[in-house]
């Protein structure tokens, strides 16, 4: 690097200014620094806005899953992600439910928890005692800093209190239980755990020091159900294929990481489509797999008395539709207007159905012809491009590789030399 990184005021400057900075310290050409500029729907005043030190934007795929009926009600499913097979998995998958009705999909309402550390406490169960006695103070403390919310229904609802052993001995955790309504719920609940702190510093007579929202919502649960026909997953042998790949990740966390993330796959794809903060959604998907002491599956699969596949799935699903990325950036936006939903709750269900989709698709290719068919035709193409054919020429060259079995940049550069001197 021709410059050191310790750029006093770096953050102060304009986009266009730090791109100019980073351009001649690593040696950036003009055309790479073009592409940086190129934001896509979001303009860079926005991205400024949005996060700190920005000179540039990237842009993810943006596609739509078809074939979705969820509660009786049909959908188009926006979807961004850069891994090949997801959507046409997902679309294929929902397909595979219309003739039993599709997704069948409910929820457990969009309340959150604030968490409120106290340490210091010389009787941490008495103080306990005393936060819950004076539970109706902290509450209307709490719903004082956002009317609005309380207006629509929402606010804080409940105080909780524990006491947790720790390496550093016992603390007490305040935990306030927060409906958020059609928001994540991230600015309003931290707001209010740390209205209520010195509160909870004087019921206790402890010190407060984290106050900050779980992501571990499991107050927050989405549970979608659908059945698939045995004839429209390939028979009965492949159901009996699916439930063995199902043991097999319940009862093992090495494969079960691998299962959980093909559900992630299409619950982040969405997500992302949809502004909504997809990291907190992975980290609750997964404490929530681990609840029991023990990583398992979020989905559960069984075979009903016909003989037909049934899949069902619980997992935390804290997403909004106001404020964050979803209110300002324009392509989260248009994604919504997509999605057709009004209320966070239904984005969550949707979401949800996504997930199950994703996972019956990847389990069947498992338990059948193998993940890597379907999957290396797509990544064949990326493979292509990479070595840079353009036009037809990448669909050629992906086949070739796909019939050859040889989908690697070395055979492709060999095949676009070939193929591109050819009359």
């Amino acid at each position: 690097m021709a410059r050191p990184s310790n750029v006093s005021g770096f953050y102060k400057l304009p986009p266009e200014e730090r791109l100019k900075i980073i351009k001649e310290a690593v040696g950036l050409s003009n055309e790479e620094a073009d592409l940086l500029r190129s934001t896509g729907g979001l303009k860079l005043d926005a991205a400024n806005r949005m996060i700190e030190n920005v000179i540039g934007g990237i842009t993810y795929p943006f596609a739509v899953a078809t074939n979705f009926l969820i509660n009786s009600r049909d959908y188009f499913v926006p979807m961004a992600l850069e891994e090949p097979s997801v959507v046409a998995a997902a679309s294929n998958a929902a397909g595979w439910t219309r003739g039993k009705g599709g997704f069948f999909t409910s929820n457990t309402g969009p309340v959150m928890i604030g968490q409120i550390q106290v340490v210091g406490v010389r009787d941490p169960f008495g103080a306990k005692m005393d936060i819950l006695a004076a539970k109706d103070r902290v509450l209307d403390r709490a719903n004082g800093v956002d009317p609005v919310l309380v207006k629509f229904g929402g606010g804080a609802k409940d105080v909780e209190v524990k006491v947790i052993d720790t390496v550093r001995g016992p603390m007490i955790v305040c935990e306030l239980i927060v409906d958020c309504r059609d928001a994540m719920g991230a600015n309003a609940v931290n707001s209010m755990a740390e209205i209520v702190a010195p509160m909870i510093e004087e019921l206790s007579g402890g010190k407060v020091l984290l106050r900050i929202i779980s992501n571990l919502a499991t107050r927050r649960l989405v549970r979608a159900k659908a059945v698939f026909a045995k004839d429209a997953v390939g028979g009965e042998d492949v159901v009996d294929g699916v439930l063995d790949a199902f043991a097999f990740a319940d009862a093992d966390p090495y494969r079960c990481a691998t299962h959980n993330k093909g559900i992630m796959n299409g619950v982040v794809a969405v997500a992302l489509a949809t502004g909504q903060d997809h990291r907190a959604l992975e980290a609750g998907a997964h404490a929530y797999a681990a609840r029991s002491g023990r990583y398992r599956s979020l989905s559960t699969w069984e075979k009903s008395g016909d003989g037909d596949l049934v899949g069902t799935l619980e997992m935390p699903m804290a997403v909004g539709l106001i404020g964050g990325a979803t209110a300002v950036h324009p392509i989260a936006k248009i994604a919504v207007k997509i999605l057709g939903v009004k209320t966070a709750v239904e984005l969550a269900e949707v979401i949800g159905a996504v997930g199950l989709a994703q996972n019956v698709a990847a389990l069947r290719a498992l338990a059948s012809e193998g993940i890597q068919k379907g999957h290396m035709k797509l990544h064949a193409r990326n493979v292509a491009t990479m070595a840079g054919a353009t036009g037809d020429l990448v669909d050629k060259i992906a086949a070739k590789m796909v019939e050859e079995h040889m989908v690697r940049f070395d055979r492709a550069k060999q095949l676009v030399e070939e193929l591109s001197r050819k009359p």
